[in-house]
């Protein structure tokens, strides 16, 4: 079936490069739309969507980004990105756009990334960049979406023998997605046989996830796990509002903990809010909250612990290894959690039921785990329960997270929303 690959490149720089990209990709029978984000002047191949249009869009005119670009490369870079992020979506909604690929060094690739980002999951997304392989680039370059990055090698300029073989393995590697994606995006939004279920988890709390998981799919569920780690919690809060879950079960609200006071897994600002924006049902627990992800530890003197500017020698530590450490959060943090995460709560459209085990939040502070503090945990408890809006049914289960009674009630109280 013919798809329409969109092709986002300067074509004052690359219009030799593009054009040839072009070329295989039509003889793999695809249609192809050209966008010409191009700073300086007016390149020998037009593009289907011009730098005038994307100025336009972008709330400025051509004009006055090509005056800036020579010193305020960052300004105009940013006027072009926002108008073909506005361009990208535009061809996206017309049904034009099954497919988008870069090509370019440093400057395009920040350009071409920002724009795949604003395109859902399950777009075909990718990215031919002689900067795909600099570590200090490339996590922010992908960020949380399914963008395929191709290390060119060589610099993207003119058409010798090893560009065009690049650009002929990106021209099929496109191509191929978008015969063969799609079907994630035909079910996005869209009552499913089977509801998908996002489930976070990370180690201290894996024994509930496997069993809630297992327990799950026996119910007819399918489950999609996410680590939350910072980066996999925002991943989840962008694909619940591209309309992809049908519900959550979110064992670990670390990401929400460590965005107010710190570490690193903080998961943004936003974090515990898309399921209620979306209204769909979510069951929460407190695990993670009873802990701050810091270190490494200090490479000149290892017994000295580093995290932000916060001294940790009157906290109960765990250390994994030297770069993963475990800190305990105090009771004046955990008010202050319990207040934020309340206000998130109470603005969700959807049902909610928060779940708190009483012998411990994860396998860290079970009886005799390195952060065991009880008195502690209790201090969150008393205090959300101030904040939380009556509708929001909360229990109090006198066993620990990990363990089978925990997670089939997590389980069994989603269904029941569900239901």
């Amino acid at each position: 079936m013919e798809k329409t690959i969109v092709i986002l490149c300067t074509l004052d720089t690359k219009w030799k490069e593009t054009e040839f990209l072009k070329s295989v990709i039509l003889k793999r029978g695809h249609k192809v739309i050209i966008v010409d984000v191009s700073l300086g002047g007016d390149a020998p191949l037009p593009g289907d969507i011009s730098p005038a249009e994307i100025a336009k869009a972008g709330g400025s005119d051509i004009t006055t980004v090509r005056k800036l670009s020579p010193k305020a490369r960052g300004e105009a870079s940013q006027i072009m990105t926002k108008g073909s992020i506005v361009k990208a979506k535009e061809l996206r909604g017309a049904g034009k756009l099954d497919g988008i690929i870069g090509i370019g060094g440093n400057s395009n690739t920040a350009m071409a990334t920002n724009v795949m980002k604003s395109l859902p999951f399950g777009i075909p997304k990718f990215m031919v960049s002689s900067a795909a392989s600099m570590p200090a680039y490339a996590a922010g370059f992908i960020g949380t979406s399914d963008i395929t990055m191709m290390h060119s090698v060589v610099d993207i300029a003119g058409t010798n023998d090893l560009n065009l073989d690049v650009l002929t393995r990106a021209a099929g590697a496109i191509s191929g997605m978008v015969e063969t994606g799609g079907a994630i995006l035909a079910k996005a939004g869209k009552k499913r046989e089977k509801p998908l279920i996002a489930l976070t988890r990370f180690n201290f709390c894996e024994t509930a996830a496997k069993i809630a998981m297992n327990y799950l799919e026996e119910k007819g569920f399918d489950v999609i796990g996410i680590h939350a780690q910072g980066i996999g919690d925002r991943a989840m809060e962008e694909l619940i509002e591209q309309g992809l879950f049908d519900g959550v079960l979110d064992f670990v609200l670390g990401g929400v903990s460590e965005n107010i006071i710190g570490g690193n897994r903080d998961a943004g600002p936003t974090r515990l809010e898309a399921a209620g924006n979306v209204g769909i049902p979510q069951v929460v627990s407190p695990c993670g909250f009873e802990m701050i992800s810091c270190g490494p530890l200090s490479r000149r003197d290892r017994g000295d612990l580093l995290w932000t500017s916060r001294k940790l020698a009157e906290r109960k530590l765990f250390l994994q290894d030297d770069f993963r450490v475990q800190a305990r959060t105090t009771k004046e943090e955990l008010r202050d959690i319990a207040v934020t995460v309340a206000r998130k709560l109470n603005k969700a459209k959807g049902p909610v039921k928060f779940l708190i085990p009483l012998r411990g939040w994860s396998t860290l502070t079970t009886e005799g785990g390195p952060l065991y503090e009880p008195a502690t945990d209790k201090i969150f408890s008393e205090e959300i329960k101030k904040h939380l809006r009556p509708e929001i049914d909360l229990k109090e289960l006198d066993v620990e997270l990990n363990s089978a009674e925990f997670a089939k009630a997590c389980v069994d109280a989603l269904e029941e929303m569900m239901s």
